[in-house]
């Protein structure tokens, strides 16, 4: 855009204006004299001759002046002081008073625009999601919480797809815009993971500059329901687990009292089976509570990096001993390509851990056991992943087993399950841990022929400088 003249832009015309406005009243009077013969045309000519350079004078002037006065307001604007102020006292007055008001404008806008970063600081740093939405329910701002919650695994950008075509979400965002009342909806995300959300939306009036018309404030009420849950469930599960080891040791325990007080044949048969029983129930609960902390996050994108190549390698090493002991063989096959994903290290490593214990307990005395870690190509909308895959050459999982096996406290075989001291939580904590993942589980045996746990994870790589904890 060009500069602003620093004054009119035809100095000759208000010259001329200016001294013929002077001049015109003046020179008439002088010529009605004349015509009258009151005075000679000689004098009237002169006279008007001065009028007319006086007129010229006084435009020159007035022109000098309001060029002096456009360049102080320039300078007002600018925010300089002005250096050239007008001669005339009521065009000085009124350059002095636009410098004031320019100042002041300045000042008010500066403390604005301090207050508006303050309040942009502020919700930044909220730690529930917030976000606004245009006349559209389009967003337009995204707290950091937002963009955390709603931001994919490896996705740059946050969707919103899922919570703004939430049905009750929509009904409420239309009474909104009809009437601007404040309305209060519970919302439940089934996917990636469930969360159960209280959503309050605020209309905005009058409308803000960002073409915001409407705040959702998220309360993330998914925590506290786990946690009533998950009490309901130890108290439920706890009651059904535990009563009959507890029914065991009782017996056992009034035995050694009663009959068996002089039977040390008897004492050390049934104090055996006692520590047996008690670290069933050990294993129950260590479980039940791995189980419940999981539950408790898993709505919470990981955080941190975990390589599966070196992950699956420690897994193997560290359950080699149990192995040995059935004489089992364990093979460990990686695939070029494998890099570090963004994951909770210790989960996956739990992940991993009661993939191969289940592999030891229910794999064939005497057979083997294979891990095969890979990369895992986009496959039916899918993104890049990495496999994890455990495969034993045991008796196989019946078919009509297969889609209950991640339920809490599930078994095929009960009896032998709890023989070998499983809990029956095993499958449910891996399922939990890869919801947290966005990842899946996959099942895959036949009667006979083994089974094969097949684990898949994203492939988001984490950020530069992000390291595998040792």
């Amino acid at each position: 855009m060009a500069p602003r003249p620093h004054g009119p832009g035809r100095p000759v015309l208000l010259v001329g204006g200016v001294a013929a406005a002077l001049a015109a009243a003046p020179v008439a009077v002088v010529g009605a004299l004349a015509a009258t013969g009151r005075i000679g045309w000689e004098a009237a000519v002169l006279v008007a001759l001065i009028v007319a350079a006086i007129g010229l004078v006084a435009g020159v002037v007035l022109h000098r002046e309001i060029v002096r006065l456009a360049h102080a307001l320039d300078r007002a604007e600018a925010g300089r002081p002005p250096d050239d102020l007008p001669r005339l006292p009521p065009l000085r007055r009124l350059a002095e008073a636009a410098g004031r008001l320019a100042q002041s404008l300045r000042a008010r806008a500066h403390e604005v625009d301090r207050l508006a970063r303050g309040a942009g600081r502020i919700v930044e740093s909220l730690p529930d999601p917030l976000i606004v939405l245009d006349a559209e329910a389009r967003p337009t701002v995204l707290n950091a919480a937002a963009r955390e919650i709603f931001t994919p695994p490896g996705g740059r950008a946050p969707d919103l797809g899922a919570l703004l075509r939430h049905p009750a979400l929509r009904a409420a965002l239309d009474r909104v815009a009809a009437d601007g009342t404040a309305e209060s909806v519970a919302v439940t995300l089934p996917v990636p993971v469930e969360r159960e959300l209280i959503v309050h939306a605020i209309g905005l009036e009058p409308e803000p500059p960002d073409r915001g018309r409407i705040v959702l404030v998220l309360s993330d009420r998914t925590r506290e329901r786990r946690i009533e849950q998950m009490r309901a469930d130890f108290v439920a599960n706890a009651n059904h687990e535990l009563r009959t080891p507890l029914a065991s040791l009782i017996g056992f325990i009034e035995t050694l009292r009663g009959p068996a007080a002089e039977d040390r044949e008897a004492q050390a048969r049934f104090l055996a089976i006692m520590a047996e029983q008690a670290q069933r129930m050990s294993r129950l609960i260590d479980d039940m509570l791995s189980l419940s902390r999981i539950e408790m996050t898993e709505h919470t994108p990981p955080k941190g990096s975990a390589d599966l190549a070196v992950l699956a390698r420690r897994s193997a090493e560290a359950l080699e001993p149990r192995f040995a002991a059935r004489r089992m063989r364990i093979e460990l096959q990686i695939a070029d390509g494998v890099r570090p994903i963004v994951a909770d290290q210790d989960q996956i490593a739990q992940v991993l851990a009661n993939l191969l214990d289940n592999a030891a307990k229910y794999g064939r005395e005497g057979g083997r056991v294979v891990i095969r870690v890979a990369p895992a190509p986009p496959h039916g909308g899918r993104p890049p992943g990495i496999t994890v895959a455990v495969s034993d050459d045991g008796p196989g999982i019946p078919r009509q087993h297969i889609p209950r096996l991640t339920e809490r406290f599930y078994r095929v075989d009960a009896a032998r399950s709890r023989a070998i001291g499983g809990t029956g939580l095993g499958l449910a904590i891996v399922k939990h841990i890869l919801n947290r993942h966005r990842g899946s589980l996959e099942i895959a045996s036949e009667e006979g022929k083994g089974a094969t746990f097949t684990v898949w994870l994203p492939a988001a790589e984490p950020e530069a400088g992000a390291a595998t904890r040792g």
